[in-house]
């Protein structure tokens, strides 16, 4: 691990005042400051050297963002720094959001899910082996190649990829958005508030560094969910891991239903584990829309959020397992 210095705030202006401004070039100022929640991600990149930050930012002295707030309307603000077991074992989370909840209880170890946060669980890097390997100088890292392209794929893209194939490895991610969630960005003086679809991006849309819209310059400090609709969502979270524990999803599915007696009034389906960014599937919510549950429409469903898959050399059986998980979820939702 390289020496850097550590900044310590006590409040989110302190810690806006030391973030750069962003810089052009390949060398971006995104890399020379770090930001710390829970630190599960970002000391693994320390320690491997994939990171080498002249000045690390600890948040968690700043107060007010570990909070998890349901407000009257029915909506559900959660602060960047609250824990993702806080998250999992919150009353209103449970209540109303379901996929949230599970989710949350699948992300990892019970260690694990005390010390991460939910921001860092939205920001966390690619868990792709090349990336992760100190010395493969991939193009997630300033390479010129993508070596899953041609390498070991087993855990990498079907939907989305290319020029890189990395996977985003968000348990969270995919349930919010489900969820029709929007995140708070806090710069200097300014704020900025988004979909959190509209969050994550894609290697072909812009620069391939990089997975998500934050500047050098500012914080994410704030998730919000909508109230859910009249008659509230039926809800769950699919997750297929190689290891029973302590693993990530080799493909997950969030669903959400709102109901009109035993038909889909709408659906909101989003796909983990198969994409760059979580993947939210419109055809397959349209497939669904107006029908009953059953399994018919459980097989439309799974089609159509794999249109499109292009599977590298090891990873074809993601597109059956994906099929397999969209049913599983759907039929799971007739007994809610």
């Amino acid at each position: 691990m390289k020496a850097f210095e550590l900044v310590l705030p006590a409040s989110l202006e302190q810690a806006l005042a030391e973030l750069p401004e962003p810089a052009r070039g390949r060398e971006s100022a995104r890399e020379r400051v770090k930001l710390l929640a829970g630190g599960q991600d970002l000391l693994g990149e320390l320690k491997e050297h994939l990171v080498e930050p002249e000045r690390v930012i600890d948040l968690k002295r700043i107060p007010g963002l570990e909070r998890i707030e349901p407000a009257p309307d029915g909506s559900l603000g959660i602060g960047a720094l609250a824990t993702v077991a806080a998250l999992g074992e919150d009353a209103a989370v449970a209540r109303s959001f379901a996929v949230l909840r599970e989710a949350a209880l699948s992300v990892a170890s019970p260690q694990i899910r005390n010390a991460g946060t939910v921001g860092g669980n939205l920001c966390q890097r690619p868990r792709c082996w090349y990336y992760r390997h100190e010395k493969a100088v991939c193009l997630k890292k300033g390479g010129s190649e993508c070596f899953s392209y041609g390498g070991l794929s087993k855990y990498n893209a079907i939907l989305g990829g290319g020029p890189s194939y990395i996977v985003h490895p968000s348990d969270l991610a995919p349930a919010l958005v489900a969820l029709g969630a929007e995140v708070t960005l806090r710069g200097k003086g300014c704020e900025r508030t988004l979909p959190l679809e509209r969050f994550f991006t894609l290697p072909s849309e812009g620069s391939v560094l990089r997975e998500n819209v934050l500047a050098s310059d500012e914080i994410l400090t704030r998730v919000k969910v909508p109230a859910p609709p009249a008659g509230g969502w039926r809800s769950t979270y699919v997750k297929f891991k190689e290891r029973g524990s302590y693993d990530f999803a080799l493909a997950s599915v969030a669903l959400a239903l709102s109901m009109q007696g035993d038909t889909i009034r709408e659906a909101r389906l989003c796909l983990g584990g198969v994409a760059p960014i979580p993947w939210r599937v419109s055809a397959a919510e349209a497939a669904l829309s107006g029908r009953k549950i059953d399994a018919e429409a459980a097989r439309a469903a799974g089609e159509a959020a794999l249109q499109g898959a292009e599977p590298l050399q090891h990873n074809a059986y993601k597109i059956p397992l994906a099929k397999a998980l969209v049913a599983k979820a759907l039929l799971a939702l007739a007994k809610a």
